[in-house]
């Protein structure tokens, strides 16, 4: 796909006009002799001396704006609970920047391998071919030094799992003048970073209340466990403080499933 190249800027020039090197001087002819009177009566209708006329040569000056080696870039984060839609935001802004000519790409960590490997698939179906990556310091050399000069946008998808998040966004926003659109989890070391952050939300799965947030069903205690439906629920604020009994009933609705399961079979 093309980029959009914008027309090279021209420094604003300003000239200023030449005025002749030299000055005029207009002189009365005869000074009146003062040296005999104390006072001088003058007469109205007499001529008066007139002040000295002269002009200044002024140097032609050239003025430059600054300009910096490369425009700074941008970051944008789109944060919510599970099943709030952030891959699908994330997505359809990729899509809008590709719509409008700019060079896209999209990175997930290679941890989540739920719908394949090589794209990035929405819990309703929405697909969108990416780069799976261990960490993000290894995006320019897996896609080569051109075609990331190329780049105009970056998307990154669960976020959360990259470790070098904060340095790779600083690198390509402030350095590469790249747009950066993070979706995830738990991004809060980048929000200062940001353009703009939006937050999103799902509904409770126990009240049916706004979600603001994500609780974990299962007994797992890794800090990273990769899941759909059956390991997290988007929650309230009361049912994520009130998270054990949350994980009591998450657990009693597993519990009767696996039951139903076994006596279909």
């Amino acid at each position: 796909m093309k980029s959009l190249i914008s027309p090279p800027f021209s420094p604003l020039s300003l000239h200023f006009p030449k005025t002749k090197p030299f000055a005029f001087f207009s002189l009365p002819s005869k000074p009146p002799n003062l040296s005999n009177h104390k006072f001088v009566h003058v007469n109205p209708s007499m001529p008066l001396p007139r002040p000295p006329i002269f002009s200044i040569p002024i140097r032609q000056s050239h003025i430059e704006t600054p300009q910096s080696s490369s425009p700074c870039g941008e970051v944008h984060v789109i944060v919510g609970p599970m099943f709030a839609g952030k891959t699908t935001t994330l997505l359809h802004r990729i899509q809008a920047e590709s719509n409008n000519g700019r060079t896209v790409a999209v990175i997930k960590s290679n941890k989540d391998i739920r719908y394949g490997l090589d794209s990035i698939v929405t819990h309703d179906g929405m697909k969108l071919p990416c780069w799976a990556l261990a960490s993000l310091s290894s995006f320019r050399l897996k896609i080569g030094p051109d075609a990331y000069d190329q780049l105009d946008v970056i998307g990154i998808d669960e976020a959360q799992f990259f470790e070098d998040l904060y340095d790779f966004c600083c690198e390509a926003a402030d350095h590469d003048g790249k747009t950066v659109i993070v979706a995830g989890l738990d991004v809060l070391n980048i929000i200062p970073l940001a353009n703009s952050v939006t937050k999103l939300t799902a509904r409770c799965e126990l009240c049916g209340k706004r979600a603001f947030f994500t609780l974990r069903k299962t007994d797992e205690t890794e800090t990273e466990l990769i899941g759909g439906a059956e390991v997290y629920m988007p929650v309230c604020r009361q049912h994520y403080v009130d998270g054990q009994v949350v994980i009591g009933a998450a657990r009693s609705v597993l519990e009767s499933k696996k039951l139903q399961c076994g006596t279909c079979t």
